[in-house]
């Protein structure tokens, strides 16, 4: 591999909008990239990490699964509990909902859904009254599994990675 340029502090606000530029373009590799190099030349940016968990997320829908772990190593650096929990359910929402993009029944992203819900109950506990994030992503998470017909979650086989085991209530 060519050995990569460093990026300059002074650069990092540019770099930071051409990289959420490419997020809203659909562009998440680029993306990616961008805050990677952000993060080399600054490792505690906070909007950079975020970035690039949302970034390696966006790439979930694609088939690609190398940003699961990465995206979940990022989430615990972050530094609240609030932001752990709640981008650890957008993790998990959103590969629950690539494995309904990828046509695969119900049932088997319906775990990923319950952990999200799980993410985001702890998130809400953690939240100030205004702030409703977690509450809107849990309801969205609820009603995917009802339309999905899959409201119990299938029992692990041998290959099926499940994000946790035990039950949510869709109460």
């Amino acid at each position: 591999m060519a050995e990569l340029k460093p990026l300059s502090k002074e650069a990092i606000p540019h770099a930071q909008e051409r990289a959420e530029r490419y997020r809203l373009l659909n562009e998440p590799l680029h993306a990616e990239s961008i805050y990677l190099d952000i993060l080399s030349a600054d490792p505690g940016n906070h909007a950079a990490t975020i970035g690039l968990v949302l970034s390696l997320t966006d790439q979930f829908r694609d088939g690609t699964s190398h940003g699961l772990e990465h995206a979940r190593e990022q989430v615990r650096d972050l530094p609240s509990e609030y932001e752990q929990a709640y981008y650890s359910g957008i993790i998990c929402e959103r590969w629950g909902s690539a494995q309904l993009a990828k046509g695969v029944p119900g049932y088997a992203a319906v775990d990923w859904f319950r952990e999200a819900m799980r993410s985001y109950e702890t998130a809400e506990a953690l939240s100030p009254p205004d702030n409703a994030e977690a509450i809107l992503r849990w309801n969205a998470c609820a009603r995917i599994i009802e339309r999905t017909g899959a409201v119990q979650p299938r029992p692990a086989a041998p290959g099926f990675e499940s994000p946790a085991q035990g039950e949510m209530p869709l109460e």
